[in-house]
């Protein structure tokens, strides 16, 4: 059995409600493979590691950063005498205006919001700084840090201003990569590329009780994610599709094999041939042993 993966929310971290930032001194380390319903950020500034996020593999060295959104499948294991600063936050805090699900971020144009770019593209390019930038985005995680430990009034705006500045920077020292990426419609190759790992999985385990945990853990998704992508895409349930497919391989199975019909029942998923048997005349309006009948007869004609 998958092991669960577990979604962090800010009670679960003992930080602020909005916005919070702790270097490598005072951060709880998690190494296994999580998810949280805020955005974070992490600026590394020495050591070498890799940033696991959904199916991609993204290296993290000196002057990289990495990027993730709200409910996506991630781990950066930090290595021994790493330095480094993770900033997290909900979108309220990031734009108090924009008022979408953080499951819908990738449908959000760029010229609405350019610092989303980075969380979008993060499976598809690597953020590192140099020199002044680099600089400037160490002071602007000092500035925060410094600042939310005050907490005073304007703190906020002071916090949300430097956070912007760091995006910012960000953004504009990979122009030329995320304008092509955008331009190639990244976002929507990634969604069709966790949904086809998705169905990878249905095919290869049709036979085992499948939950949509398990699907989206074998993608590197959030369950919650899963399920609000599939309702996107194709405008149907997990469970829709793993009965679209479990039929499927049925008709498949009875009219290529002869296999009894409680085996194919077994083989697709179903424990019980009278249950398998009622689903599959629910859906094809002939029971199973019908469609075997018909489907050699119009094989010899």
């Amino acid at each position: 059995m998958m092991r669960a993966i577990r979604t962090y929310t800010p009670a679960d971290r003992a930080a602020g409600p909005d916005f919070w930032i702790r270097d490598e001194t005072s951060i709880t380390r998690i190494a296994e493979a999580h998810r949280h319903d805020y955005f974070q950020v992490q600026l590394n500034l020495a050591g070498r590691t890799e940033h696991h996020i959904a199916a991609a593999v993204r290296p993290l060295g000196p002057g990289g950063l990495s990027f993730v959104l709200p409910y996506r499948v991630h781990r950066v294991p930090h290595p021994p005498r790493s330095k480094f600063y993770v900033l997290s936050f909900n979108l309220r805090f990031l734009r108090p205006e924009l008022d979408v699900d953080p499951l819908d971020l990738e449908d959000v144009p760029l010229s609405q919001a350019p610092e989303l770019a980075p969380f979008l593209f993060q499976e598809y390019m690597d953020f590192r700084l140099s020199g002044g930038d680099l600089a400037l985005a160490r002071d602007a995680c000092r500035r925060m840090a410094a600042e939310n430990a005050r907490r005073r009034y304007g703190s906020a705006e002071l916090i949300r201003g430097c956070l912007l500045l760091l995006l910012g920077t960000v953004c504009a020292s990979h122009e030329r990569a995320i304008t092509r990426l955008a331009a190639g419609k990244a976002q929507r190759a990634s969604r069709r590329d966790a949904l086809a790992r998705v169905m990878r999985h249905v095919r290869e385990n049709l036979g085992r009780r499948l939950q949509l945990a398990d699907a989206a853990a074998a993608a590197d998704l959030s369950p919650n994610y899963l399920a609000h992508l599939i309702k996107k895409e194709t405008g149907r349930t997990f469970v829709d599709l793993l009965t679209e497919r479990r039929m499927e391989k049925a008709r498949e199975l009875l009219a290529h094999t002869d296999r009894r019909i409680g085996e194919i029942a077994r083989a697709t998923g179903f424990e019980d041939e009278a249950y398998f048997a009622r689903r599959f005349r629910q859906r094809y309006a002939v029971s199973p042993r019908q469609f075997r009948t018909r489907h050699a007869m119009s094989g010899k004609s």
